[in-house]
């Protein structure tokens, strides 16, 4: 990351202000029309739709968030709720490597992959000559990769893959040169996105690059041959109706940088269900009038009833996410944060510490994952509601890049995610109102920096 600075300092420099919404649920719930699924065969009935979302509730804790959130979700995302999916929760980069090498090797029409970081390391170039081979074979792929995640690989190495015939696209490249559709520097692409013929998608937290090579296990950090501590990350695999969501984003984020016209495939098979799970895909853009993303947390968080638990890398709240957490707490909601002991990014890390004291002092609980470099972000609310992705709970996140989540409804995932939370929990160190009070004078500057610069960074 270290040498990416310079980059940062220019997005610094050049980032223009924009501002976050006001988030009235209320306001969106009254005026919503009902919330309306979609499925294999097409759109279902209000009453099919309700019957589905019945069965979900039903199955799981008392709560009524889907009551109170959905139809504010679904007002404000405009991608639909999609039914008859399948989801499988990916922990670290070993467990989504494998699946998304296995994926690589049966594609038979095309491959659409789309990154922030692409290293040409063991990893990277193990990619690379997947990706390679497969377009030897006649799928077509198009890989795009973010200029500034980008900035230390090597030219030669994407080159390689463009001599294949992958098609590439450097996304907002930092030369202006370059640049396809105005320079637009601070806008960066944090998705990470990979689509095997149309039917099977990945999505998550997790780059292209060797720090995801070893687990967060104790025998995953052995293996790491560097000694650095290993890489904690979370990933999803779907298939089902929500891969065509994912593909439109996928296809008009190529379109709106401009890349070149794409050869014709099979990109929106026939739709099939794969599973029971409901899903809804959400990309947001700074092109939008506000965060999609950050509006459908802001809501599903002031929804919920029994639990908010929150995994998160970066975490540098604004105040109407500060509010929220705290009247959630107010109101008897368990609320807990698992946050990161050590970074990559000292200032965001810094920044979002500020905050612990009021966050402690309304009753939020906070933990910090010991042992590792905490990069996972995902939400579970009530034990029903569940969000994984690429979206960091940091101003960057919400204004300047674009980011990616899927929306898992339903207690059968839900349960996945709670075990998978109590066992970052059991990892990890509760921080006390009574000993943060005491903390060293060079931390507490080192916040009050960290401040400064959060809405940047």
């Amino acid at each position: 990351m270290t040498g990416r600075l310079w980059a940062l300092l220019l997005l610094l420099a050049l980032g223009a202000c924009s501002s976050l919404p006001t988030v009235e649920p209320d306001q969106v719930r009254a005026a919503a029309p009902p919330v309306q699924l979609e499925s294999a065969r097409g759109t279902l009935s209000v009453a099919q739709s309700q019957a589905v979302l019945d069965r979900l509730a039903g199955s799981g804790p008392d709560t009524a968030i889907f009551d109170r959130h959905l139809a504010v979700e679904e007002s404000v995302v405009g991608s639909p709720l999609t039914t008859g999916n399948q989801v499988t929760l990916l922990e670290d980069g070993p467990a989504t490597y494998r699946a998304m090498f296995a994926a690589i090797e049966a594609a038979r029409d095309h491959i659409n992959m789309e990154t922030y970081i692409m290293e040409a390391d063991d990893v990277g170039h193990a990619f690379a000559q997947a990706l390679i081979a497969k377009q030897r074979q006649g799928v077509q792929v198009n890989l795009m990769y973010d200029s500034v995640g980008t900035l230390g690989t090597p030219a030669d190495f994407f080159q390689r893959m463009a001599n294949a015939g992958i098609k590439l696209l450097e996304f907002n490249p930092v030369n202006p040169a370059k640049a396809r559709k105005g320079w637009e520097i601070n806008q960066r692409n944090h998705r990470k996105l990979l689509i095997v013929d149309g039917h099977t998608a990945f999505l998550g937290g997790i780059n292209i690059s060797n720090v995801y090579s070893g687990g967060s296990s104790r025998s995953g950090k052995r293996a790491r041959p560097s000694g650095e501590l290993a890489w904690r990350d979370t990933d999803v695999r779907l298939q089902g109706p929500v891969v065509a969501e994912l593909q439109k984003l996928f296809l008009s984020s190529w379109a709106l940088q401009k890349g070149e016209t794409l050869p014709e495939r099979a990109y929106f098979p026939p739709p099939q269900a794969s599973g029971r799970q409901v899903v809804r895909a959400i990309g947001s853009s700074p092109d939008d009038a506000h965060s999609l993303i950050y509006v459908t947390l802001i809501s599903a968080i002031a929804s919920a009833e029994t639990s908010v638990l929150i995994t998160n890398a970066y975490f540098a709240p604004d105040p109407q996410l500060l509010a929220v957490l705290e009247a959630a707490a107010g109101r008897g909601v368990d609320v807990k944060l698992i946050l990161p002991s050590q970074t990559d990014s000292w200032l965001v890390f810094h920044a979002g510490r500020a905050y612990y004291d009021r966050l402690l002092r309304a009753g939020v609980r906070i933990f910090e994952r010991r042992g590792v470099i905490l990069h996972a972000k995902s939400v579970l609310i009530d034990g029903v509601w569940a969000t994984v992705g690429s979206t960091n709970l940091d101003w960057r996140s919400f204004l300047h890049n674009h980011e990616l989540n899927a929306v898992v409804l339903g207690s059968e995932f839900g349960a996945q995610m709670q075990a998978m939370f109590d066992k970052d929990l059991a990892g990890s160190d509760e921080v006390n109102l009574k000993q943060w009070k005491r903390r060293a004078l060079d931390l507490r500057i080192k916040e009050l920096f960290g401040r400064v610069w959060e809405y940047w960074l």
